[in-house]
């Protein structure tokens, strides 16, 4: 797209395809160096860091609802081309919503610093990584338009998503922050409503190039697949066997004693009477 010449990091791909390749390798690297090393705390950096990402994107949710509102954007379907001077607006809100992706590459880098290995998963990675590089894309080709929907919704979420990974960092704040299992639900709403949008110019086209909705529907669908798996594994966790085999201590208590003590009392004392 002419309206994005010259844009940093825009012009090639190269740059984007090497920061892609220089994150996987720090999370390689990483967990090596870290593995006979002691976890660093980083609390000061982690509030830091999530203060800055959820300021960044409230900025990106409130000037993409006043570009698009001035723009006088189709919900719907919106085309590339209509809007004027509010498509550049657009354009250039969703520019610092792909560099905000590699920004985001960092909180991959506080857990390999941190030790946090389980939450390096398969997910996370995916995720991060391929955003990065369909932003790119995105920007090249459709940078507003219908491309606006999906980055309003994300910058809400992450508005509420990294406030809480900022609160979590404060001990004395850990007993108020109850939703996070909502926040994992609030990702795959904002996921589906993104295809249910998508979808909806491909129904009802008003220009918008129809591989790009294709493509973006298929990418959505992976990461509901993989979010509704990493649910059920977190929230759904069924009880393990033994669990259910043990008793609850609160009724093995008779009279202040455990029933063990009874059990290894009467056996003591038929002993001593067979004696």
């Amino acid at each position: 797209d002419a309206r994005v010449r010259g844009w940093f990091l825009l012009d090639s791909y190269l740059p984007t395809f090497f920061l892609t390749g220089a994150y996987l390798l720090c999370i390689w690297l990483g967990n090596k160096f870290m593995k006979d090393r002691p976890p660093f705390s980083l609390r000061a950096h982690l509030i830091v860091y999530n203060l800055g990402i959820t300021l960044l994107s409230l900025y990106m949710l409130i000037e993409l609802i006043l570009a698009t509102w001035e723009g006088g954007y189709n919900l719907q379907c919106q085309n590339l081309h209509s809007a004027g001077e509010a498509d550049v607006r657009v354009a250039k809100v969703l520019w610092w919503y792909y560099f905000s992706k590699v920004i985001e590459f960092t909180d991959t880098i506080f857990f390999v610093l941190r030790k946090k290995s389980s939450q390096i998963t398969f997910l996370h990675v995916y995720h991060h990584a391929t955003m990065f590089n369909i932003w790119w894309c995105v920007l090249n080709w459709i940078p507003c338009g219908q491309s606006f929907f999906g980055p309003t919704l994300n910058s809400f979420i992450h508005v509420l998503m990294y406030s809480y990974y900022g609160l979590s960092v404060i001990p004395s704040m850990r007993k108020y922050l109850w939703w996070k299992k909502y926040l994992t639900q609030a990702q795959l709403i904002q996921f589906l409503l993104t295809i249910v949008h998508t979808l909806s110019a491909a129904v009802k086209p008003c220009g918008f190039p129809f591989g790009c909705l294709m493509f973006q529907s298929s990418y959505m669908a992976t990461l509901v697949i993989l979010f509704i798996n990493f649910y059920i594994k977190t929230y759904r966790k069924a009880p393990s066997r033994t669990a259910i085999k043990e008793t609850p201590i609160t009724t093995e208590i008779k009279n202040g004693f455990h029933k063990d003590y009874f059990a290894a009392a009467n056996g003591f004392l038929n002993n001593k009477k067979a004696q």
